[in-house]
């Protein structure tokens, strides 16, 4: 949230103009952004661990008011020569921007050994605001979606239930520095207690025009999971990361 303020504070410095200017596309181009990162951890000693984790990323923006975001992630950890974190989330977010309001749609499925979740499909809609955004792809933005989530756990359980999803992103580069941060807040509409929280911060230092030396960190909390599974998770992790534009 520290991460999230400053960007917020770095904008508000910024002169509106522009920010204006540096957001325009003509309407008949279409973007296409591709990310991957690949980032691990390794320790022996007092504890054995091993953890690899992977994220890829599609954006296809067309024209001036559409947008298509493909994501995936795969995190895969060892500890003690045991299976501990078998992660694998998949996300499309389509959406209408006009100016600095946006409106999205949202399909996801999710498989987590780590909190006992064999599947998870998530759809859903709802408005966002971008407090800043440009074609370099720097953004502060917050979005509220209600979605529809079905889970199974591990135990034989089955849950369907109606959430209620906050999503603050910002995202800023200076030279050759990069840095992102995605938070989720999402409680449930019918029993508050029931809630998810998670962040991922990222770090990149560029090496050379697509390569770059990246840091991450990921945090997340669930307050539903199978019995003999944990419901918060924390990785530290660094890597490469290579993206591409056109």
């Amino acid at each position: 949230m520290r991460l999230s303020f400053l960007l917020l504070l770095l904008v508000a410095l910024l002169p509106a103009r522009r920010a204006q200017t540096q957001n325009q596309q003509q309407p008949d181009t279409t973007l296409i952004v591709y990310n991957t990162q690949l980032t691990g951890a390794y320790s022996r000693g007092g504890v054995n661990r091993t953890l690899l984790s992977t994220t890829q990323s599609l954006t296809f923006t067309r024209g001036q008011h559409f947008g298509l975001p493909l994501t995936g992630s795969f995190i895969f950890g060892r500890q003690d020569k045991r299976l501990r974190e078998r992660e694998l989330l998949l996300n499309a977010t389509p959406y209408y921007y006009k100016g600095r309001f946006r409106a999205y749609a949202l399909g996801g499925f999710e498989q987590s050994n780590l909190r006992g979740i064999t599947s998870r499909t998530q759809v859903g809609a709802g408005p966002g605001w971008a407090f800043y955004s440009d074609t370099l792809g720097r953004e502060v933005s917050v979005s509220n979606l209600i979605i529809r989530e079905q889970t199974s756990f591990l135990d034989g359980r089955r849950q369907i239930t109606a959430r209620n999803s906050v999503r603050l992103k910002a995202a800023w580069s200076v030279r050759i520095l990069t840095l992102a941060s995605t938070t989720f807040y999402q409680p449930s509409l019918a029993d508050f207690g029931n809630y998810r929280f998670s962040n991922l911060t990222t770090a990149a230092l560029k090496l050379t025009r697509q390569l770059a030396v990246s840091f991450s960190y990921n945090y997340s909390f669930e307050s539903q999971f199978s019995e003999g599974r944990v419901p918060e998770n924390t990785n530290v992790t660094v890597g490469l990361s290579y993206s591409t534009r056109r």
